[in-house]
């Protein structure tokens, strides 16, 4: 069975939520957990894929990305870093976890 790699990174940042795991959505399911200063991979179908990281009531953008077979996509997160993100995403949640494809 043919299959990729997703590589997810997740950097040093934020004053908050450090030490919570956030929630890994790929599709719409969650697939997995990521903790602070953290690299882990999973194994993804080619094709066409969403992703998205939450922690309770705050997430990331959705990013849309496209594998093909063998191939390793690689991305990284990060809690905001300065505090008019923290004030910006008590109104827009998805300002809270940055999430960047490498």
């Amino acid at each position: 069975m043919p299959t990729a790699t997703l590589k997810l990174s997740r950097r040093w940042g934020g004053a908050i939520d450090r030490s919570r795991e956030w929630q890994i959505v790929m599709d719409g399911n969650v697939v997995g957990s990521i903790a602070s200063q953290k690299t882990i991979e999973l194994p993804v179908e080619p094709g066409h894929h969403t992703l998205q990281l939450g922690s309770h009531r705050h997430f990331s953008p959705e990013r849309s990305f496209e594998v093909a077979d063998g191939q390793v996509v690689s991305f990284w997160c990060r809690g905001a870093m300065v505090w008019p993100m923290y004030v910006a995403a008590l109104t827009k949640p998805d300002l809270w976890i940055s999430l960047r494809q490498d």
